[in-house]
């Protein structure tokens, strides 16, 4: 079983920043690949970012890539999403997820991740 803690959410005006962070607990932090999901009200969640075990590997969402930086500590258990130059619509309730069997090609999927933290809210006003 691993537990996910999110963290970091809050409201800032558009072109700002915010840095969320994700604490494991459980097992093997590093045989976890981590991803950032997102919904906004009425909307399906939908994929942002994820990151290999290693951290070697990331996959970007086209609407953040050059925004949004994901990195991961295995010492610490602790996933990071840097999110630079936010938009209003950026504002979603954003969610970590850990996977030990993320398909190559799959990360986007959220059906490729075990376990889920509980979301923690970022809001961006224009």
């Amino acid at each position: 079983q691993v537990q996910l803690v999110e963290s970091g959410g809050g409201s800032v005006q558009a072109g700002g920043s915010l840095r969320l962070s994700c604490a494991a607990s459980g097992r093997t932090f590093s045989n976890y690949a981590m991803g950032w999901f997102r919904q906004a009200p009425g909307k399906e969640r939908e994929f942002v970012v994820h990151i290999s075990g290693s951290g070697g590997t990331t996959n970007y969402a086209d609407s953040v890539k050059g925004r949004f930086t994901i990195s991961r500590d295995n010492a610490k258990n602790t996933v990071y999403l840097q999110m630079n130059s936010l938009k209003p619509e950026d504002t979603a309730v954003y969610y970590c997820a850990a996977g030990n069997r993320v398909g190559f090609l799959n990360y986007y999927r959220a059906g490729e991740y075990n376990y889920w933290g509980q979301g923690t809210q970022v809001t961006v006003s224009s």
